[in-house]
């Protein structure tokens, strides 16, 4: 963190505690953290339950003030159709744990 270099974290495991951060969502099961180095410590968090399309966010550049935007959902469509993951997963099976709420659950099976 003391670094000259952007850091990005994405955290899409839900299997571990999120590291404690001043004005996290405690609720979110997935987080992006981006952090320009010239702003440190203060930082970007996204946070975004199951329910929710991942987010975008600027991916921080060189200068202080560039950024190309990233579209989570978007990669993760791409790759999933590619892939034809729709295909290979066996969506009758539970999600890994730790276990979603039943009302998540209730959702994703509906879904």
């Amino acid at each position: 963190m003391g670094g000259a270099s952007h850091l990005v974290e994405i955290d899409l495991l839900r299997g571990d505690e999120p590291l404690p951060m001043q004005g996290a969502v405690q609720l979110a099961h997935y987080h992006v953290l981006v952090s320009r180095a010239e702003t440190r410590p203060q930082a970007d968090l996204y946070a975004v339950t199951v329910r929710s399309p991942l987010p975008c966010f600027p991916l921080p550049l060189k200068g202080p003030d560039e950024a190309v935007g990233v579209d989570l959902s978007d990669i993760f469509q791409g790759v999933y159709d590619r892939a034809s993951y729709d295909l290979r997963i066996d969506y009758n099976q539970p999600p890994p744990p730790p276990a979603f709420s039943a009302e998540e659950q209730a959702w994703m099976r509906d879904l």
